[in-house]
């Protein structure tokens, strides 16, 4: 399972982005798990870092799943029109 920091915003997502990458490519397991409970303080960056992150999955073969998503950010998926590209674990 991969973990997202307590905090994600443009400034931490280039490098949150290229730690997870890393972690999807070492991860024997063929889903990948996201957990967003830690995040705390966060904007649209984290979106795209997650939106990033399936991409890199799809591109491995593996499956991609996000846990703990907090409200807010599941709400601003669902204004994005994106929610159903974040699937539940």
């Amino acid at each position: 399972m991969l973990t997202l920091p307590t905090t994600l915003t443009q400034n931490q997502a280039q490098g949150c982005l290229e730690a997870l990458t890393v972690g999807v490519q070492h991860e024997a397991e063929s889903q990948i798990v996201v957990d967003a409970a830690p995040l705390k303080s966060f904007d649209s960056s984290a979106l795209a870092v997650l939106l990033a992150l399936r991409r890199e999955c799809a591109r491995a073969g593996k499956r991609f799943a996000v846990q703990g998503l907090p409200e807010r950010l599941r709400d601003l998926a669902a204004l994005y029109g994106i929610e159903a590209l974040l699937p539940a674990a």
